[in-house]
């Protein structure tokens, strides 16, 4: 655990910009003394990682926190997004470079200036589609309607409840997943999701319970709730329940 200074140290943040992300529920500490002071465990500097790079790439923290915290958010793909939007800034900037040690040398004589180098446009119809891409499906269109007015205490509320179910199912890991109790508990699971965030028939259940199983960020949070095995027990339960007729 890192205190809200030594992460301040680490990252170059400044302590009032993570009191403010903390405020609007875009980085919550991991626990608090009983003094109050804000800590951060290894899952919170990552997703600080992520804002940063978000932010890096001109994107507002509205952005930021509704790709992070949208059911499918996929941390492989965000990164390939980030590299190929870095790279293209990292072109652009050399090209500036190039240009003005070009003014420099020939100050004394007749130079075609050449405002190409100015123009942004490729850069900012990448961006444009990289945030598109996580809005493109029905049900993160729905995801987005039904949290447009929550506060960031009420999506905390919400995605608490979601880890409280893991939790349960996670003081089953002992049965088989084909148990009755198990198997309500996935259908509770589904009807949550459904609820709070989107429509989730048994075939987006299905690629859920993939991905809980999957080394990552959901993984790593379900097992926090329910104890380590949680993800892949809750995946199978998930493949047990989708296998029969809606």
């Amino acid at each position: 655990m890192k205190t809200v200074l030594e992460v301040s140290r680490l990252t170059g943040v400044s302590i009032r910009t993570l009191q403010y992300y903390d405020k609007i529920g875009l980085l919550k500490p991991s626990e608090r003394t009983e003094a109050g002071y804000r800590l951060y465990d290894d899952m919170a500097l990552e997703r600080l990682h992520q804002i940063l790079l978000f932010r890096e790439l001109d994107f507002s923290l509205a952005e930021i926190g509704d790709i992070l915290d949208a059911p499918g958010f996929d941390r492989m793909k965000a990164l390939d997004q980030q590299i190929e939007l870095l790279t293209m800034k990292k072109e652009r900037l050399e090209k500036m470079i190039a240009f003005a040690r070009e003014v420099k040398l020939r100050q004394k004589g007749e130079i075609k200036m050449e405002f190409g180098i100015f123009d942004n446009t490729k850069l900012e119809e990448y961006a444009k589609r990289a945030k598109e891409s996580w809005g493109d499906t029905k049900e993160y269109a729905e995801y987005s309607g039904k949290s447009a007015g929550r506060t960031a205490k009420e999506n905390k509320g919400i995605a608490d409840g979601l880890m409280s179910i893991f939790a349960e199912l996670g003081r089953f890991r002992g049965r088989s997943v084909y148990d009755g109790e198990v198997q309500e508990l996935v259908a509770k699971l589904k009807a949550y999701i459904s609820e709070h965030y989107y429509n989730c028939g048994n075939e987006m259940l299905s690629s859920l319970g993939k991905m809980y199983a999957a080394d990552g960020e959901f993984k790593e949070n379900i097992d926090k709730a329910g104890g380590d095995g949680t993800a892949v027990f809750a995946a199978g339960a998930i493949d047990v329940f989708c296998s029969k007729p809606e």
